[in-house]
């Protein structure tokens, strides 16, 4: 029995398996572009110390790497903001329900 069990659920555990390979090797992608972001804003400051990089060039470039930072470090932040407006959208029932635009 548990023969046939594994034979009829195979196609669903390769599915998962190959689900959790790529959110794991999106997820090593992230980090590792974090840590190349975070290396790069090291040396930017480095830079900025060594007088080799104006002020104003420094804040320009960094305010770029901490937003691509931001970004990365919170991914849910783009979906989140999306129902946040969703939710603006729909029309409250007198009866208490809710419904959309």
């Amino acid at each position: 029995m548990f023969l046939v069990d594994d034979i009829l659920l195979f196609p669903a555990r390769g599915v998962l398996f190959i689900a959790r390979e790529i959110d794991n090797a999106a997820q090593q992608h992230s980090e590792e572009e974090a840590q190349a972001i975070r290396n790069e804003l090291r040396d930017l400051y480095l830079a900025l110390e060594a007088g080799k990089m104006s002020e104003a060039d420094f804040d320009a470039r960094e305010g770029e790497l901490l937003d691509r930072l931001d970004a990365l470090e919170s991914p849910g932040k783009g979906a989140e903001d999306s129902l946040s407006q969703r939710g603006s959208e729909q029309d409250p029932d007198p009866e208490g329900e809710t419904h959309e635009r």
